[in-house]
């Protein structure tokens, strides 16, 4: 009566509105009727004693309070035997046999003819794994799962569908601070437009068939200009592709990620938005720098450095002042806030490359850091904060050496 595990053959039943019963009312038994019912299935459950996990699946199931019976297999495509006394499963499962019946024996794996793998679906993908040992499947079908919602196994799906845009946020350039969401979108991508910015490395695990699109933008050179870049996105996305468009840092925070949704909705293209870890925050993190902290601050003002205006209400403010983009004008953005106020004394530091192997921080003081960058040759990609929360770092480790003196 028994077939082999070793040479069973995997398939999936569609049991939609198919009459399936489960012999048993504990935990199991439950847990088998609960898949079943939210597979579609017309689940009858038939136990002497009925357990509260099941009572709560209320009226999608029906139950038969009793001992099972000859006869109660008649009208049933799959049995699932599930009591807790074996010879009362063989008996279900032999019953199930001689009807021509799959049978599901949830007490003895080697005497049944049929198996329910540990199962669980990500996206619209359904991972079912089937092994001898029931532990192993469940520990493999984790394992896998949690790959697909990072993105550690991308899988494109290959299947038609309408096209699409979605704005991703890359973080500030370190593959690994990607949020979980974006690198999962950005496997699934048709085409990626992407910014010079963005964590280009993820690229290369991207499909051969991928299109892919530098938009980088250099303040001298743009590759790409806004309106080309826009129009790309909706043409590709009109074609039936799912177009990502990798950023660095937040879309939405100087990262021009509103004009591109608003071209996609006037234009009738559906679009999302990915929020990524912004370099205002994470790149002064990098350098230990706070962009507040109690007793220094208590908030920060974040500005494009490539159109400085009107510096005076920076200047007045104890906020902390973040500047991205603004090693290019940075002797126009200390003349402002010197000009608006602030004092010649007033900690500023510079953290270049964010992030990568070749990071470097250097620190001065709105009267010595023009001087400093021309010697140190400061460039981009950079990022500027200015405050008292630049000492912080110096202050912790001072504190530190102190409680070890």
């Amino acid at each position: 009566m028994r077939a082999s595990y070793v040479s069973s053959y995997p398939l999936s039943l569609d049991v939609t509105g198919k009459p399936v019963v489960v012999v048993g009312a504990g935990a199991v038994a439950a847990r088998r009727a609960r898949t079943l019912v939210e597979a579609g299935a017309l689940v009858t459950v038939i136990s002497p004693e009925i357990s509260e996990a099941m009572r709560n699946l209320g009226d999608s199931v029906h139950i038969i309070q009793r001992e099972f019976a000859p006869g109660d297999l008649a009208e049933a495509w799959v049995v699932h035997a599930a009591t807790n006394i074996p010879s009362i499963n063989a008996a279900i499962a032999a019953e199930a046999h001689a009807q021509r019946i799959w049978c599901v024996r949830a007490d003895d794996r080697s005497a049944s003819e049929a198996w329910t793998p540990a199962s669980t679906t990500v996206d619209d993908v359904t991972i079912a794994v089937t092994s001898a040992d029931p532990r192993r499947s469940v520990a493999l079908r984790s394992s896998i799962a949690a790959q697909l919602r990072s993105g550690d196994l991308p899988v494109k799906a290959r299947r038609a569908h309408d096209g699409h845009v979605v704005l991703i946020g890359g973080g500030p350039g370190d593959a690994d601070l990607i949020t979980v969401r974006g690198r999962r979108e950005l496997n699934k991508a048709d085409v990626v437009i992407y910014d010079r910015l963005a964590p280009l490395e993820l690229l290369a695990s991207l499909d051969d068939d991928v299109e892919l699109i530098d938009a980088g933008k250099q303040p001298t050179h743009h590759t790409l200009k806004q309106e080309e870049i826009n129009a790309l996105l909706v043409d590709r996305a009109r074609a039936g592709k799912r177009v990502a468009r990798l950023k660095g840092g937040d879309p939405f925070v100087l990262g021009r990620g509103s004009e591109e949704m608003l071209a996609c909705i006037e234009a009738g293209v559906t679009v999302e938005v990915i929020p990524g870890v912004t370099s205002a925050i994470s790149a002064p993190l990098a350098a230990g720098i706070p962009v507040t902290h109690r007793g220094v601050t208590t908030g920060f003002i974040v500005m494009s450095g490539h159109e400085i205006g009107d510096l005076e209400l920076a200047a007045r403010s104890d906020l902390t002042l973040v500047v991205l983009m603004g090693v290019g004008r940075l002797g126009a953005l200390v003349d402002g806030l010197v000009q608006g106020g602030k004092s010649a004394s007033t900690p500023i530091a510079i953290i270049e490359r964010a992030y990568a192997p070749d990071q470097r921080v250097t620190v001065g003081t709105l009267g010595s850091i023009v001087e400093i960058a021309a010697v140190e040759q400061i460039a981009n990609p950079a990022i500027i904060i200015v405050g008292d929360v630049v000492s912080v770092p110096t202050w912790l480790t001072a504190s530190e050496l102190a409680s070890h003196a």
